[in-house]
């Protein structure tokens, strides 16, 4: 497979536990790429069913991390995600909380007066409704990744690190030929390609007209001295943007919606003063109380995007896979996402809705519809 990422790596990992020794090709180190500068927000709190599902489980298995991966960390921590949204999303929060809460999800949903109590520093203008997601939080990206490849490695999986994929083509009888920069050529008779912004390129051949595209979305970091006093994540649909806790004392404040397209082998630009304003401006109008914080910095990284915002996951020719265009919110589906994907690349029987995830939906007029507004990265 190409890719070490969280996705890659979450594949391997579950490839190796059915006994398949799976290869990884990586061009730098695991996580190294957009998995390692994501906000590891950890939530199961989709409208989407199939999503909701694998959610909850990757939830457990960060829970249960250390176990599943013969004692590594991934230092998640259980804070509980709050949801902020307009009264015109009352019907689909309440649709969507009745399902994660019969399977096992457990979702509050809160009127503007229940909001205001639960949680005062919360200026509830705007908001008609809210979600409480009691289980949900954040974890390590690099430490996940990390874990799981090196489960991986324990179990049978080879890791080729610092082994940039330059080509990929067909293979007679299924499966691809790669090409490695440092000019070897590896034959293998089935490929996942899970390489997020980089996924189109080296699909190429196999599906030159892959409808994935690439954001460049940022990250703002504040420090507040009362950070002990809101350690929770949460989402705020209204405003626009996300912010969860960073350390002890830090924030990170994102955008929800789409951003401009950018070309993923170009410099990623870094985060621009004017950006921290924004977050500053709308993170503050929703906790008056962060007047008080101090802006710390930031960073940048890539989206691979799909039109309408799910992720990308099938067989694009005999033998060749892709899992891809998760659009932002791939980190927390990723581990247990990844046994539904080593199902697949194995040929052994799968969730049927991983179906309408498809490469071909877009083709036939199948795409997803999930999320809410201008919000489709809460798909």
């Amino acid at each position: 497979m190409i890719g070490a990422g969280v996705h890659g790596a979450s594949a391997a990992f579950h490839l190796a536990s059915n006994g398949v020794k799976a290869g990884v090709f990586e061009r730098g180190g695991p996580a190294s790429g957009p998995t390692g500068r994501s906000s590891a927000i950890c939530r199961a709190y989709y409208t989407n069913r199939y999503l909701a599902r694998v959610a909850r489980r990757s939830l457990e298995m960060f829970r249960d991390f250390s176990a599943v991966t013969g004692g590594r960390v991934c230092d998640f921590h259980a804070a509980g995600v709050l949801y902020l949204h307009p009264a015109s999303d009352a019907g689909a929060v309440a649709e969507s909380a009745r399902y994660m809460n019969s399977i096992g999800t457990q979702v509050d949903v809160l009127t503007p007066d229940q909001l205001r109590a639960d949680f005062p520093l919360v200026d509830v203008e705007g908001i008609g409704v809210a979600g409480w997601e009691v289980d949900g939080g954040y974890a390590d990206p690099v430490a996940t990744t990390g874990g799981l490849l090196e489960r991986a490695v324990e179990l049978g999986a080879a890791a080729h690190l610092h082994t940039a994929v330059i080509d990929a083509q067909a293979r007679a009888g299924g499966g691809a030929r790669l090409a490695l920069a440092g000019g070897e050529r590896v034959e293998c008779e089935r490929l996942l390609i899970a390489a997020g912004p980089w996924t189109r390129a080296l699909a190429a051949a196999f599906a030159p007209q892959l409808p994935l595209t690439v954001e460049r979305h940022y990250v703002a970091t504040i420090r507040w001295a009362d950070a002990r006093d809101m350690r929770f994540v949460h989402s705020d649909v209204v405003g626009g943007y996300y912010c969860k806790p960073e350390g002890e004392d830090q924030y990170c404040v994102g955008p929800l919606t789409p951003e401009p397209e950018v070309d993923p082998n170009a410099p990623v630009a870094g985060l621009t003063s004017s950006e921290a304003q924004r977050m500053a401006d709308l993170v503050t109008r929703r906790l008056p109380r962060l007047r008080d914080a101090v802006s710390t910095g930031g960073w940048s990284s890539l989206y691979d995007v799909s039109p309408d915002w799910m992720p990308v996951i099938g067989e694009i020719a005999p033998g060749v896979f892709i899992d891809a265009g998760t659009s932002g919110h791939g980190f927390k589906l990723a581990p247990a996402l990844g046994a539904d994907v080593a199902r697949l690349v194995m040929g052994d029987p799968v969730d049927p809705d991983l179906g309408r995830f498809s490469p071909a939906r877009f083709e036939s007029g199948a795409e997803i519809s999930a999320g809410y507004g201008a919000a489709r990265i809460l798909g």
